[in-house]
């Protein structure tokens, strides 16, 4: 029974469906996808088409939305909007450290892991597609790791889509993760030269708490460590519009003086990057982040934390020795993580398995994509802290008819942050109004 409920100026309507865990075999294991349909209130009785929302990630369920926030008042107008927890996330079958020693032991969860990647969503998509729209072909909106999954229904399954639209989003082909964090690293000390230069008070607030931390053992609420290596990840802030501002303000105050013991982090400040490092809500995130860039028999191996090797201004110890400014990092996973987080410890061994993994299946068609007759549109964000840009262009012209808006108005978060003006500015692109 389908549940139908309302909020401020929408009617909202919860599904549910079952899938094969392996679409390779359909009569095999079965697992539940949950999604959203969201319509406006006064057009909840009317037959409009359908646009598919993809959350990035990966790992992450679809936003929850209160009534018609961000780029959902663009879309409303002419839509009836599906927002999907992707397989392992949200309110669909979970996979996570309290449901995936059900399993087996880890080599069992990482092979069955494999099966939550691009290929496996983009084909839960066509499952569900005709149930909803009777077999009509609908608009995908990808964001981020959406994006790459909306490349890779391009490249499957191009016959569901009637538009594709992609929001920061657009992955190598080719590329191995080594490539990817080649060429995210360079990006990341750009950013945090920008934000130092924004708050240079900044630069000796980090260099502070960075040798603090390379000094004591820090323990966050709920058992999580804070190394310096742990603090730097919050770097991943800046890749957002107002993420500048928000780690100036949780680093100005890091410090409460005096105490029994001397100066000491805050248990405030402690809380606040708790709450911004952890992975309890999303681990499919850390687990799987390296994996997404695997199509061949190269393993992935922890390539953030190799390449990292190759750029040893990133190394807050020798920072700190020759009076330099601390750098952050952005969006890399790595081993450590598994061991400071306790919401990872427990799957940390079957994120070996997967980083050692040498047989993945590709997850893009360069011929079909060459090919191409779907109308896409594509926003990429000039310098994205999370995706590169040369990568990204280089896609957007092995994609036949492609068409992109590239723009430094906006960070990664710009489908969120500029409200309709993102989806607005895209829908015109496909339909040639712009």
């Amino acid at each position: 029974m389908t549940l139908r409920y309302r909020q401020p100026g929408v009617v909202l309507t919860d599904h549910r469906f079952t899938v094969p865990l392996d679409h390779a075999d359909p009569g095999g294991e079965t697992i539940e996808l949950y999604a959203r349909e969201v319509v406006a209130s006064d057009k909840a009785d009317r037959d409009l088409p359908w646009l598919l929302y993809l959350q990035g990630g990966p790992g992450m369920p679809a936003h929850r939305f209160v009534g018609r926030q961000a780029w959902l008042e663009r879309a409303l107008s002419e839509f009836r909007v599906l927002l999907l927890d992707q397989r392992g996330t949200g309110a669909s079958t979970p996979a996570n450290p309290q449901t995936l020693p059900l399993r087996g032991g880890p080599a069992e969860q990482a092979d069955y892991l494999t099966r939550f990647r691009a290929d496996s969503i983009v084909r839960d998509c066509e499952a569900i597609r005709p149930l909803l729209t009777g077999g009509a072909p609908w608009t995908v909106l990808g964001q981020s790791f959406g994006g790459f999954c909306t490349v890779a229904y391009l490249s499957l399954a191009p016959e569901g889509l009637a538009a594709a639209l992609i929001t920061g989003g657009l992955p190598s082909l080719h590329a191995h993760a080594d490539d990817v964090y080649r060429a995210a690293y360079p990006r990341m000390e750009r950013k945090v030269a920008a934000h130092y230069a924004r708050y240079p008070q900044d630069v000796e607030r980090v260099r502070r708490i960075a040798e603090h931390l390379l000094r004591h053992d820090v323990e966050l609420p709920g058992g999580h460590r804070l190394t310096a290596e742990a603090f730097q990840s919050l770097g991943a802030m800046l890749g957002s519009g107002d993420g500048s501002h928000r780690l100036h303000f949780l680093l100005e105050d890091a410090f409460v003086l005096p105490t029994p013991d001397g100066l000491q982090l805050s248990d405030a400040f402690l809380e606040q990057v708790r709450q911004t490092l952890t992975y309890v809500s999303h681990p499919l995130y850390a687990v799987l982040h390296e994996a997404i860039y695997a199509q061949d028999d190269r393993p992935t191996a922890w390539s953030a934390e190799r390449v990292r090797a190759e750029f040893p201004q990133f190394d807050a110890g020798r920072a700190l020795e020759e009076g330099e400014a601390v750098l952050l990092t952005g969006e890399t996973v790595h081993p450590w993580l598994f061991d400071c987080d306790p919401a990872l410890r427990p799957l940390r061994e079957a994120a070996e398995v997967l980083a050692a993994r040498t047989e993945w299946t590709p997850l893009y068609d360069p011929r079909r994509l060459a090919a191409n007759e779907v109308p896409v549109a594509a926003a990429v964000y000039h310098d994205d802290l999370y995706v590169d840009t040369g990568h990204a262009l280089e896609t957007a012209r092995a994609i036949r008819g492609l068409r992109t808006w590239v723009t430094d108005e906006f960070e990664h978060d710009g489908v969120r942050a500029g409200g309709t003006r993102v989806l607005d500015r895209l829908l015109a692109l496909v339909r040639d109004e712009a």
